[in-house]
């Protein structure tokens, strides 16, 4: 008898433990329909972490983005998943870090033909595209779809192609708006865009990307560019599109991704934004296009002139969702997909983009030290996200998936990598996990891996490059931010350490351009 009531108090524990966790799981979630907040999640490209006055950006000016931080949470340790554009979205959009990514790099699908010809692929759109994820790929859209969400996309996708079923509508967005690929994102004057599946034409003469002035014209002359400045500017006409979704799906909950070309290159902005610059910055050498992309008469006026026609949309987006009653509901997430790029004419050192991280070439973009990888990150949310605040929680943009989910009571799917870091922003730091460990595998500029371990950071680079021997590093980010002292051979334990995370993580990708034959047997293998 004894032992049957000690039995069935055990029992009423477990069940008063159980019922405890699911209390603690709704004062996290929103569990009732009627108060699922719109989501709003805004990606720049190639946006630098210090490219923004909330990050100490003194330059360029962005009073809009910069409210929502002072209305908000800034996050000073959100990281990218992967340094350049499509594994970065892949990772976004799936949970997964890049050891377990299907797609690691941009690849190109080039076994199709003259995919780099933009006129070719005006003419084919066969020719258009990144290759093709599986059908079995669960997206954030999938999932809040699932939880009743009207679901849309503006931007640049990079993660399929036309004429196959890698488009944004088979991976839960109901509607689609923008750049299917990514090299047709190289002008901002395109000849097209895709609504959902169909191609809608512009109003645009075809200028491939990266012809060079006239022969004979003066880089002095502002007519001399003139055919660089078209007629309908893609970001204008995306930001449209999100106008129109909002105002579509104001009495439901909605989700839009946002993911805005600007300010990747080409320097291609408004003649008020740039006008506004020239007046700021005075005079400057003109790009001519020796770094790719488009020439420009004044590259830092033009640069900062995106940054601020974009700050200037996310401002008339929040006017619209206070117009319409709906701005108190709605999470608003603005970061980027990578560090600041060094070609095109942009001038990142100039900028001091990614201060206080390095950002010139071999830093930013494209490399996995922290100019390249660590990201802006600001999360607004009135009422629910106490104003004005800041955390130092490492994050990375495969936390979103298990973010959003926990937040509308969804469950995460089972295979991605991701802690949720809604505690944080809803002021409960007491129950917010950490990583043990974040991580890089990157097929691309050489072939590099990384891994975050609290404040010591293990970078490997030169593990495809033929040229040049395999690097080990290890610096400590709480004393060497720009990580310029390399402690590798003062700590093997760390390495070895870091060579247990890699083993376990590491998967060998898929895709055979994303393979990095010198690491498959862990990271320390030579």
């Amino acid at each position: 008898m004894n032992r049957l009531l000690s039995n069935f108090y055990l029992l009423g524990a477990f069940i008063v433990l159980l019922s405890s966790c699911k209390e603690e799981k709704k004062e996290l979630s929103v569990q009732n329909a009627a108060q699922k907040p719109n989501i709003i999640y805004i990606l720049a490209d190639d946006l630098g972490y210090a490219e923004l006055g909330a990050y100490g950006q003194e330059k360029i000016e962005t009073p809009n983005i910069d409210a929502l931080a002072k209305n908000g949470m800034l996050f000073t340790q959100h990281y990218t998943g992967a340094p350049v554009c499509a594994p970065a979205r892949y990772n976004l959009l799936t949970g997964k870090h890049s050891g377990h990514s299907y797609v690691r790099g941009n690849d190109e699908w080039r076994e199709r033909g003259e995919v780099w010809d933009y006129v070719a692929a005006i003419k084919d759109s066969t020719l258009e595209g990144q290759r093709p994820i599986p059908m079995t790929t669960v997206t954030i859209a999938n999932k809040l779809k699932e939880a009743g969400y009207a679901t849309g996309m503006v931007g640049k996708w990079g993660l399929g192609a036309p004429h196959t079923e890698s488009v944004p509508t088979n991976f839960g967005f109901d509607y689609f708006f923008g750049f299917n690929c990514q090299r047709q994102a190289h002008t901002y004057y395109p000849v097209h865009l895709y609504e959902n599946n169909t191609r809608v034409y512009l109003n645009n003469d075809t200028i491939a990307p990266n012809v060079r002035l006239d022969k004979g014209a003066d880089p002095y002359k502002e007519a001399s560019y003139a055919k660089y400045n078209l007629n309908d500017y893609a970001s204008e006409l995306i930001f449209d599109k999100i106008t129109q979704f909002v105002d579509n799906n104001k009495n439901k909950p909605f989700f839009m991704y946002w993911a805005d070309p600007i300010p990747h290159a080409p320097l291609q902005a408004p003649k008020r934004w740039v006008d506004y610059y020239i007046e700021k910055f005075g005079d400057e050498e003109p790009y001519l296009g020796e770094r790719s992309y488009f020439p420009h008469k004044n590259p830092r006026a033009a640069y900062a002139a995106m940054v601020s026609y974009l700050d200037e949309n996310v401002g008339k987006l929040v006017a619209q969702l206070k117009k319409e009653g709906i701005y108190e509901n709605t999470l608003i997430m603005f970061t980027s997909d990578n560090g600041p790029t060094y070609n095109g004419g942009t001038d990142s050192p100039w900028f001091k983009s990614a201060e206080p991280f390095r950002s010139e070439y071999g830093y930013g973009k494209g490399f996995l030290y922290e100019g390249g990888i660590r990201i802006p990150m600001i999360a607004s949310w009135p009422g629910k996200i106490k104003a004005g605040t800041t955390t130092d929680h490492i994050s990375a943009h495969y936390d979103v998936m298990a973010t959003l989910t926990e937040l509308t009571g969804q469950s995460t799917p089972d295979d991605t990598d991701g802690i949720s870091f809604l505690p944080t922003l809803l002021g409960a730091e007491e129950k917010q996990k950490q990583h043990e460990f974040l991580f890089w595998e990157y097929p691309e500029y050489g072939g590099q891996v990384a891994i975050r371990m609290g404040d010591w950071k293990v970078l490997r680079r030169n593990l495809k490059n033929k040229k040049e021997a395999a690097t080990l590093e290890l610096y400590n980010l709480k004393d060497d931010v720009r990580e310029e002292n390399n402690l590798a051979e003062q700590h093997p334990e760390i390495l070895e350490k870091a060579a247990a995370i890699f083993a376990r993580e590491h998967q060998n990708a898929e895709v055979e351009n994303f393979r990095i034959p010198m690491i498959e047997n862990g990271l320390l293998h030579q």
